[in-house]
């Protein structure tokens, strides 16, 4: 007697196919509905412990949710489809502003400080900000870093006494010859380096209870512009209060009307905190979102197959500047990339 062939395995496989894809389908909308819930926080909820990481990652939530998407149209899962699309649609609104430039620099900024060295005394400069990670950070590297981005003005984060000194023996006062650095613990510090004097100098403008962040002002022009090396707690356990409390502070520099900031440094925190959102408040702009270029992340910098998948560094200017060429640049034995901006003040 004949054997009838069995099509019932082949038929099969479809649909365990499209059962699996529809269960990652809904494992990966979930994780990327909590991706999204954590970012539609206000500040005080987004402070609660291991939240601030959670935010940290918003932007690979959308690929997330993109994938979530695929998967359910591919099993037929509408509910699922649809949440994760709403998912998309979310982190698209949250994230293209910073593919969209809000104001272009002019051609005299780009010829200025397109020069072979850096041209003061003008309404234009390059500057720079780094995290040296405890002064790990290769100082040869960030003086030709300083070199040739014709950088006027550098901030510093975790600057040690020994960095100080191998910056300065590797020449970094050939190009930035003025400085302040301040440390409020003796052991780490923050610093300002600049191509012209700078004015009024202190060891910390901002009354942190994170660190001191050193300012000093600089002439641009006729425009006297004030520069803060910020650094603020990182949102680590235990430290989830006072991270926030950090960022709080820097917020109050708003009120201070009568002078023109800019302020550089590791802020740890990304634009998708709310607390940080609330730092620049209606009148400061994060460079790299004004300037459009896209995402910049800088850190991590260090770590061995794993990309920079956050940006926590920020340069941050005040009314009536525009910033453009906004880009991230590594530098041996930091765990944080450079982060540099062409700045225009009006």
């Amino acid at each position: 007697m004949a054997r009838t062939p069995n099509s019932s395995a082949p038929a099969a496989r479809p649909k365990r196919r499209r059962l699996l894809s529809g269960l990652l389908a809904a494992l990966l909308m979930i994780v990327a509905v909590l991706g999204t819930v954590a970012r539609a926080l206000p500040a005080d909820l987004q402070a609660l412990p291991y939240v601030p990481v959670i935010v940290s990652l918003a932007p690979w939530f959308a690929l997330i949710a993109a994938l979530a998407l695929l998967l359910a149209l591919f099993s037929n899962r509408w509910i699922v489809a649809l949440v994760a699309l709403a998912c998309v649609a979310a982190q698209v609104w949250w994230q293209s502003p910073f593919f969209r430039p809000q104001q272009a620099l002019s051609q005299a900024a780009v010829s200025a400080v397109g020069q072979a060295h850096a041209v003061t005394g003008d309404h234009y400069a390059r500057v720079m900000t780094l995290n040296v990670f405890k002064g790990q950070a290769d100082p040869q590297a960030v003086v030709d870093l300083v070199r040739d981005e014709r950088v006027e003005v550098l901030a510093l984060q975790e600057t040690t006494d020994a960095f100080v000194k191998q910056l300065e023996a590797d020449g970094i006062g050939d190009y930035l010859p003025y400085s302040q650095v301040s440390s409020s613990d003796g052991v780490y510090g923050n610093g300002l380096w600049s191509a012209v004097a700078l004015d009024r100098p202190v060891d910390d403008e901002v009354n942190s209870s994170a660190s001191f962040m050193p300012a000093g002002t600089v002439d641009m022009g006729g425009t006297p512009v004030r520069f803060i090396s910020v650094h603020t707690t990182s949102p680590q356990p235990g430290y989830w209060s006072q991270w926030n409390r950090a960022l709080n502070e820097l917020s109050l520099m708003q009120q201070n009307t009568g002078t023109a900031y800019v302020m550089m440094g590791d802020f740890n925190a990304t634009y998708d905190h709310a607390v940080f959102r609330d730092v620049l408040g209606s009148r400061f702009s994060d460079a790299a979102r004004q300037a459009g270029h896209g995402l910049v992340f800088t850190w991590p910098a260090n770590r061995t197959g794993v990309p920079t998948f956050a940006g926590i560094d920020h340069i941050v200017i005040d009314r009536g500047m525009v910033a453009g060429q906004v880009q991230s640049k590594h530098v041996n034995g930091s765990d944080h990339a450079a982060l540099l901006a062409t700045l225009q003040v009006s």
